[in-house]
């Protein structure tokens, strides 16, 4: 089988711009600081923060208990809503992070 030189040219830009999607997947985690606070992080799998990306803390009915955006240290701090909630990190299509509040860690 014989390449074309176009044809391995496509092929290893197909292959850079399928790893530099990959070192780009979002991250979040949530811990409770205390029965009252909880505390999640965010950023990208390359070690990046991610400040100012949207975290928002939403029912199960789907309304947002608590808006939100990242802090300069990709953190952001909440009181721990009295309703069922999850929490949704979004930085926009395709990097997007939901945990549940049954996943997120006791202090």
């Amino acid at each position: 089988m014989t390449f074309r030189p176009l044809s391995v040219v496509l092929l290893m830009l197909c292959a850079s711009f399928s790893a530099s999607a990959l070192a780009h997947n979002p991250m979040c985690e949530c811990k409770s600081i205390d029965a009252e606070q909880i505390q999640c992080t965010g950023g990208f799998s390359d070690g990046s923060g991610a400040p100012g990306v949207t975290l928002d803390v939403i029912g199960y009915d789907e309304t947002i208990l608590v808006p939100g955006k990242l802090g300069a240290d990709s953190t952001l701090t909440f009181k721990k809503p009295g309703a069922e909630f999850y929490v949704l990190f979004d930085a926009g299509p395709g990097h997007v992070v939901e945990i549940d509040q049954a996943d997120i860690q006791a202090p």
